[in-house]
């Protein structure tokens, strides 16, 4: 791919999204405080999903082993 197709091509793409989120109506001040916020939340839930979804995955995939009956043998097995 060409570098100078893909930065007007990335510029089309800033273009859409200031369209998008009517940014471009905002003075540089605001657009500052607009793009921080959406900076920061993305980046926030992005570290949430990271951490928590594997394990609600992990724990929703042990329910359903459970109601099939594939359960875990004790840790503490008896000796007969």
């Amino acid at each position: 791919m060409d570098f100078k197709s893909m930065k007007y091509y990335l510029y089309w793409l800033y273009c859409q999204f200031e369209l998008i989120t009517c940014s471009y109506l905002m003075e540089p001040w605001e657009k500052l405080l607009f793009y921080t916020f959406n900076i920061t939340m993305l980046v926030m839930i992005s570290y949430t999903a990271y951490l928590f979804i594997p394990v609600h995955i992990s724990t929703a995939f042990q329910f359903f082993l459970h109601l099939l009956g594939n359960q875990h043998e004790n840790a503490v097995s008896i000796v007969k």
